[in-house]
């Protein structure tokens, strides 16, 4: 399969740099939610890049150099749990992804961005783009960026276990695992708890 057949077709248009953008960290019950931006110089050959859920997090972590070192710009942000819950998790995603699009060093004029989605009700992404469904499986730097997310985003939940130690989020990364909720039921909400998905459950 082509992982650059949408990089190549946003340059035949006109586009002189592409990126390629995704988020991680939508579904769990706490902590902020990631986003990467990642531009590959056009046919970079990253052995073993793929869609960041289908590697393991011994993968993950091998490719997070290999990424930062051979991509022309890299950018990652977050939307912390507090954001979201003001706002709602669609829009959180969207200004994560804005931001990290926006870190670039170098400026893209076309994002390719993972997924159906462009605005939530307070945030959208204002750079030119094109929205692929499952484009981390479709697109070389949308798997890049998948991959920074991911990796960025379960590291800073390592960090938070060392403050939260009780809540174990070294082990689930704050997603919504039968221990997670047997800690919650335990000890109650944290401060990076998102008390909005906590309603919903």
């Amino acid at each position: 399969m082509d992982l650059w057949q949408y990089e190549r077709e946003a340059l035949s248009q006109g586009y002189s740099l592409v990126c390629g953008c995704d988020e991680a960290g939508a579904g769990p019950l706490a902590g902020p939610v990631y986003a990467a931006a990642v531009i590959l110089p056009l046919g970079e050959e990253i052995s073993g890049l793929d869609d960041s859920k289908k590697l393991t997090e011994k993968k993950r972590e091998e490719l997070f150099p290999v990424i930062q070192d051979r991509a022309l710009a890299w950018s990652v942000a977050c939307v912390e749990a507090k954001e979201i819950d003001a706002t709602d998790i669609l829009s959180a995603r969207m200004r994560a992804m804005q931001l990290a699009i926006d870190g670039l060093s170098h400026r893209p004029d076309f994002a390719l961005i993972d997924g159906n989605r462009d605005r939530g009700r307070s945030a959208a992404i204002t750079a030119a783009h094109r929205c692929l469904v499952k484009g981390d499986s479709l697109s070389a730097s949308i798997a890049a960026a998948s991959i920074l997310a991911k990796v960025s985003r379960d590291r800073h939940m390592v960090e938070q276990a060392q403050k939260y130690p009780e809540y174990h989020f070294e082990k689930h990364k704050g997603y919504g695992t039968k221990l997670h909720y047997e800690l919650l039921a335990q000890y109650g909400p944290c401060p990076i708890h998102r008390r909005t998905f906590l309603k919903e459950r």
